[in-house]
């Protein structure tokens, strides 16, 4: 069986770079970079070196950067360490219907606790209107927050213009863009945000680390507090092993040159299911604002975790699940408004730096197989 990964938006391998970067932190540097003795300072020069890694990709101030354990916590920190630092401005914060689980369930949760959350709907395409966003916002408003692009359906949200409105109405914009970074532009100035989530398993760093952005003079509340690391903002003895990891991957990311060969290849897997397929495919997600990288495709009629289980040894994701015979839509597609009868046979197909033709050739001979 040859094994064919398609699923790099779910988790990226860790480019080999980013493992000798990491290899000599396993051994040497073990000091606690808070310390001031010699044991400290390789582990303090490390931590320090990537973050600044880690800003130059995002072209902010090294001080802008705070390490989490991954994009999850990143945006619970920018969502709930909003709310908490800024109830005495308002309790209102405005998202989107399309958003990660976790945007959507640190909103549910504050909503528990007096928080107001308007949830803005999205296109046939996934994509937000940003005079939808201006009309959510309301005096009391103290958070915008909206995805740089859609994990699923790969769709890119007009960031820019959002980010101009919430500069317009004085309030703080955060992105999630843990699917973006790596991938297209996250300039956090020119895209206009205050604060932007990292996750390092998507773009060739290990589990375990992330990053957010917090815009100089914001202050949120911690979610972990103790001691006063990362500038006050998380408490917890830092893990240069990780950091470097998350540095390293970050260096590399700057580089977009892979994504235009990526964007080549996807557009040409698109071309060969079309071709092979007619109108039994669809494409769900908006046909130009989208990842270089993913296709999300629905085979018409179709269930798409059976279209998947008889493909030989190919990593993928679908966009629905079958519950005691009855096909349920991700929540995504739903709001989407894709119709059951399309989105039940959802397939993501997401391609990373090592996707060859030939991989994906070899995909579609296989599905011409399973689908006839």
């Amino acid at each position: 069986m040859t094994s064919i990964y398609l699923d790099y938006n779910a988790s990226t391998p860790i480019d080999p770079s980013v493992t000798a970067a990491m290899r000599p932190y396993l051994e040497e540097a073990f000091g606690n970079p808070s310390s001031g003795h010699w044991a400290s300072m390789p582990a303090k020069a490390a931590l320090e070196k990537a973050r600044g890694q880690v800003a130059a990709l995002l072209d902010c101030a090294p001080d802008e950067i705070v390490s989490t354990s991954g994009g999850s916590e990143a945006n619970n920190l920018a969502i709930k360490g909003t709310f908490f630092a800024s109830r005495h401005k308002g309790e209102h914060i405005v998202t989107t219907t399309v958003e990660h689980p976790a945007i959507l369930a640190p909103c549910r949760f504050l909503e528990q606790l007096g928080a107001a959350v308007t949830y803005v709907p999205v296109d046939s395409t996934g994509r937000v209107d940003p005079e939808d966003v201006r009309r959510a916002i309301t005096p009391r408003t103290i958070l915008i927050s909206v995805m740089h692009a859609n994990n699923e359906v790969g769709t890119i949200q007009p960031i820019e213009e959002i980010g101009a409105i919430a500069r317009e109405h004085g309030v703080w914009f955060h992105t999630d863009a843990a699917q973006s970074v790596g991938k297209i532009a996250t300039k956090v100035d020119t895209l206009g945000v205050d604060l932007l989530t990292i996750a390092g398993h998507k773009l060739y760093a290990p589990k375990g680390v992330g990053a957010l952005y917090v815009r100089g003079g914001l202050r949120l509340e911690p979610l972990i507090h103790g001691a006063g690391h990362e500038h006050g903002r998380r408490a917890g003895t830092e893990s240069a092993l990780l950091a470097v990891g998350l540095g390293a991957a970050c260096a590399l990311a700057g580089d977009l040159d892979p994504m235009a060969r990526v964007r080549v290849l996807r557009d040409r897997f698109w071309d060969a299911l079309q071709e092979s397929f007619g109108d039994r495919v669809a494409l769900n997600g908006h046909p130009r604002h989208r990842l270089p990288n993913t296709l999300s495709v629905s085979f018409v009629g179709m269930i798409g975790a059976e279209v998947l289980s008889r493909l030989d040894g190919v990593a993928a994701s679908t966009g629905s699940a079958c519950h005691a015979g009855r096909v349920e839509l991700s929540p995504v597609l739903t709001a989407m408004g894709v119709p059951e009868k399309i989105g039940m046979g959802a397939v993501r197909f997401s391609l990373g730096r090592a996707t060859t033709s030939a991989e994906t050739d070899a995909v579609v001979d296989q599905l011409r197989t399973v689908t006839s």
